[in-house]
C-alpha cells in the first residue's frame, strides 16, 4: 500500500464514519439511562457466582464490559482478564467491588493473542481451573497500515487477533460454557469486531497468503467472526461497538495512524461514545437481546441486525471451520 493511499484511508474514511454515526436514527433507540437501570436489575445467579472470561480487557472496550460486570454483580462475581498488560490489569482489578463476605477470584492471565501456542496454553489452563465459565468476551485488537504482517507462527498479525485466536478461545473453552448452561446457569459468548461490516471471502485463499490488502483483512475478518459462532445450546454475539474512543490509534504499530490519534478524535468526538458508555449497549446485547441460546449480531446499541449485510453460506462455514482447525492443530503440534 502506498503513503499516498495510507493517508487517504486515515483521514478519508473517519470523515465518512462521522457522516454515518450522524445520521443515527437515534429516537428509535432507548436511552442510555433506561439501559443501565435494566443492566443494574438483571439478576446474577448467587450460588455459584458466575464466572467471566474478558480477552483483552486491559483496555478499551474490554476493560469497561469488565468494570461493568464487576459493578453489575456488586463484586460477588469470578473476573478474569487475560491480555499482555499485567500492570493495567491489576489496576483494573483492584478497583473492582469487593463484598465483605465470600472469595470470589480477581485474575489476570498473561496471553499474546497473535500466536496460537498462547493461547492454546492459556485455555488448557482456564479450563483445567474453571470448569464451569458462564461469560467469554473477545475484543483484543490492533489497528495498522501495514501489509502482511506474519508472526512466527506464519498468520498475518491482524488475522491472528481479530479471528483465529478468539476461535481458538471458543473452541477451547466450549466445554466449560457449555457445562454452566447446561447447570441452568446463565451466560454468552460475545466477539467484538464488526457485525454488518464484513465482505466477501475467497475460500481458496483463507489465511490472504495470496490477494493481502489491508482493506481486504479489514474485510473478511468480520465474516470469518459471524461463521464461527455456531453453538446451538449457547448465546453467541457478534457485536459491532460503532465509534468508542479508545487508545487503539494512539497504540498503532503504525506512525501515520499514532499521529492522527492526536487529531482526529478531536474531530470525532461528537460521533463517539466512551469506552463505559459503549459496554452498557454491549451488555444491553448480552442481557436483553441474546436472553434466549442463537446466534446474533448485534449492533452500536445492542440490538439484534439479524442477517442485514451478512456475507457468507454454509459451505463457507464449513471451509473456513476445516482450514482453521487444520491449521491451528497444525501450529500446536508444531509447538
Amino acid at each position: 500500500m502506498t503513503r499516498k493511499t495510507s493517508t487517504y484511508i486515515l483521514f478519508i474514511f473517519p470523515i465518512i464514519l462521522a457522516i454515518v454515526f450522524a445520521f443515527r436514527i437515534d429516537s428509535i433507540m432507548p436511552a442510555l439511562s433506561a439501559i443501565r437501570a435494566a443492566n443494574a436489575a438483571f439478576k446474577h445467579s448467587l450460588s455459584p457466582v458466575p464466572t467471566a472470561v474478558f480477552v483483552g480487557g486491559t483496555s478499551g472496550i474490554g476493560q469497561g464490559m469488565a468494570e461493568a460486570f464487576a459493578r453489575y454483580t456488586a463484586g460477588h462475581s469470578d473476573i478474569v482478564i487475560v491480555g499482555r498488560n499485567r500492570a493495567a490489569a491489576e489496576k483494573i482489578l483492584s478497583t473492582m467491588p469487593s463484598p465483605n463476605s465470600g472469595k470470589f477470584v480477581r485474575e489476570f492471565v498473561q496471553c499474546d493473542a497473535s500466536l496460537m501456542k498462547n493461547v492454546h496454553a492459556t485455555t488448557q489452563d482456564l479450563l483445567a481451573r474453571y470448569p464451569k465459565i458462564n461469560y467469554l468476551v473477545m475484543s483484543p485488537g490492533i489497528m495498522t497500515l501495514s501489509g502482511r504482517d506474519e508472526t512466527e507462527e506464519g498468520i498475518d498479525k491482524k488475522l491472528a487477533v481479530h479471528y483465529y485466536a478468539r476461535w481458538k478461545f471458543l473452541h477451547d473453552l466450549l466445554p466449560a460454557l457449555t457445562k454452566a448452561k447446561a447447570a441452568g446457569e446463565e451466560g454468552a459468548v460475545m466477539s467484538v469486531l464488526g457485525a454488518g461490516y464484513g465482505g466477501a471471502i475467497d475460500v481458496e485463499d483463507l489465511a490472504m497468503e495470496k490477494g493481502y490488502s489491508t482493506l481486504r483483512v479489514a474485510a473478511v475478518a468480520p465474516t470469518y467472526n459471524d461463521l464461527m459462532m455456531e453453538a446451538p445450546t449457547l448465546s453467541l454475539i457478534h457485536a459491532s461497538p460503532g465509534g468508542v474512543r479508545t487508545s487503539i490509534m494512539s497504540s498503532s504499530p503504525s506512525a501515520l495512524l499514532r499521529i492522527g490519534s492526536a487529531v482526529l478524535p478531536f474531530f470525532l468526538r461528537p460521533f463517539m461514545v466512551s469506552a463505559d458508555e459503549c459496554a452498557e449497549w454491549m451488555w444491553h446485547a448480552v442481557y436483553s437481546t441474546a436472553a434466549e441460546p442463537g446466534t446474533y449480531r448485534t449492533d452500536s446499541h445492542g440490538e439484534d441486525i439479524g442477517k442485514k449485510r451478512y456475507v457468507g453460506d454454509e459451505e463457507q462455514r464449513r471451509k473456513l471451520w476445516e482450514h482453521t482447525e487444520g491449521l491451528l492443530n497444525s501450529i500446536i503440534g508444531r509447538a
